[in-house]
């Protein structure tokens, strides 16, 4: 009797350890694990489910549900998000310079370069969704601190730079809408405020802050829609400028910076943290897939969109100033009176149609821009925070120098572009901080597991990155030899970009020889079948 116990013990211990070895045991949350914040709580997270054949979906993980419009629905929203970088003021003044110095014929270029743009969304969304983190979480786990720090300052960087841009943006539609009442300054702050709708917003979830910014998405696709029709562009040379690349000497300068706009280094760390609103269970591997299948529908569609808007923009001010006087001198502060004068008022004045779409775009993108800082300072530094705390910091270090920018530069037109153009150089130095880092992470088994991406998207993928970063280094060349004078200037120059260098080498070095630190092997381990 107790021989025959023993051996049942003895069979229930095996049992048990076998059981243990293929299903581990969770082991206690650490303090790190407590006190660190995730992109969205629990309660805030949209649940996806399914109408039909729930419970044969939840015994196989494994298993890609059917196509449903009902859940495509619930997965819209993250994609037109992070379509709002392609639609800031930055953007449309590149649109509006392309259209008047090269005419129609960089259309090809715009619609390949959204391609482009999308693939790196694609990927950052890829990261966030079989990961169930986001990117500047990522490289916080993957990088030593000094790396995390520098990337840290780099994303920051560009993110104030993007946000200046932006914020000026809208302060300079407000003057137009205000009949000039309100000044550069005034403008600023009214826009400052929009820091506290968002957290106003946030309050009643998710879907009611995509709702918000599908109104300011659709009054920009309505203004400039309205716009393209009131000038009526030639179709024909709309098609060719689409389906026939043309290049000249003449129209580099706007080439790189139609290509240059399309990433923006925040954005990249946006979507991989926007796409976690839906509650996605990471170790189902038929779960990932479906929101991958998704998120791709839904971010093709967002940027559809865009480059039809950015596409109305260009071929507007195309058929309008292209071959005139005022081709070279045209920017977001004149633009709307070289429209007035060229197009005269009407029932509604262009001008104003102009200022509305103008407002849209720069508020939604300076409330997106808000909210990348939230995820970017939390996932880099892991610092226990209030959002609203949080959120006021990430605005305020991008209000104050724009303040010092409108106060300085409320009159002088030629100031605010030589500041763009300085703007638009600091956000391509930022590029290869977000490009190296996600390319890496994501062609990595122990991080993706079973999603990592494949050798020939891997390869796919370097390629436009590379591509994006010499098109940037281009413009950054031409802009420091032009700008550069001095010996002193000269010298720091150099020894900025020598560093500058040196740590895009340690990256795209150390990217291809990545230690696995445990959450690697928890990754792993995630993702590996025990069965087989």
């Amino acid at each position: 009797m107790d021989s025959s116990e023993t051996r049942e013990e003895e069979s229930g211990s095996k049992d048990s350890n076998e059981t243990n070895r293929l299903l581990p045991i969770p082991s206690p949350p650490s303090s790190t694990q407590d006190d660190e914040e995730a992109a969205f709580d629990s309660r805030e997270k949209i649940l996806i489910v399914d109408a039909d054949s729930a419970s044969t979906l939840d015994v196989d993980g494994d298993q890609v549900p059917p196509f449903s419009w009902k859940k495509l629905w619930l997965f819209t929203g993250p994609g037109f998000l992070m379509s709002i970088a392609f639609l800031d003021p930055g953007n449309l003044e590149g649109d509006l310079q392309s259209g008047a110095v090269a005419g129609y014929s960089l259309l090809w270029l715009l619609m390949w370069a959204t391609v482009m743009g999308l693939l790196i969304q694609l990927l950052s969304a890829r990261v966030g969704v079989a990961t169930g983190r986001h990117l500047a979480e990522l490289c916080r786990e993957e990088y030593p601190n000094w790396a995390r720090f520098v990337l840290w300052f780099m994303a920051e960087v560009a993110l104030i730079g993007a946000d200046i841009q932006e914020v000026i943006g809208s302060a300079i539609a407000i003057q137009i809408l205000s009949h000039g009442v309100l000044p550069l300054w005034a403008g600023v702050i009214i826009t400052a405020l929009d820091c506290f709708i968002f957290l106003f917003l946030e309050n009643y979830g998710v879907r009611k802050l995509e709702a918000v910014f599908a109104v300011l998405i659709a009054t920009m696709a309505l203004s400039f829609a309205w716009m393209f029709g009131d000038t009526q562009p030639s179709g024909k040379e709309l098609l060719v400028g689409i389906l026939v690349p043309r290049l000249s000497s003449k129209t580099i300068r706007q080439a790189v910076g139609v290509v240059g706009c399309v990433i923006m280094p925040h954005n990249v760390f946006l979507h991989s943290a926007l796409v976690q609103s839906r509650n996605i269970d990471p170790k189902k591997k038929g779960r990932v897939q479906e929101a991958l299948n998704y998120y791709s529908i839904e971010s093709s569609v967002a940027l559809l969109v865009s480059f039809m808007i950015n596409l109305f923009l260009t071929t507007v001010f195309a058929k309008g100033f292209y071959g005139t006087k005022q081709a070279n001198s045209i920017g977001l502060v004149n633009a709307g009176q070289y429209l007035q004068e060229k197009y005269g008022g009407g029932y509604l004045p262009i001008l104003y149609i102009w200022g509305i779409g103008l407002l849209a775009a720069g508020q939604s993108s300076t409330i997106t821009g808000t909210y990348a800082g939230q995820f970017i300072m939390g996932g880099f530094l892991n610092l226990p925070m209030k959002k609203w705390l949080r959120a006021l910091i990430t605005r305020s270090c991008a209000i104050v120098p724009t303040m010092i920018v409108a106060l300085i530069f409320n009159t002088s037109e030629a100031s605010l572009d030589i500041l763009n153009e300085w703007l638009n150089v600091l956000q391509s130095i930022q590029i290869p901080f977000a490009l190296i880092p996600l390319l890496t992470l994501v062609s990595k088994e122990q991080v993706m597991g079973v999603f990592r991406i494949g050798p020939v998207l891997e390869r796919l993928a370097w390629t436009v990155a590379a591509l994006v970063m010499v098109i940037n280094g281009y413009l950054l060349l031409d802009f420091f030899v032009s700008e550069v004078k001095g010996l002193l200037f000269g010298f720091l120059v150099f020894t900025g970009t020598a560093a500058y260098v040196a740590f895009i080498i340690y990256l795209i070095t150390r990217g291809s020889d990545l230690s696995s630190n445990c959450f690697s092997l928890e990754m792993s381990k995630r993702y590996s079948n025990p069965g087989n």
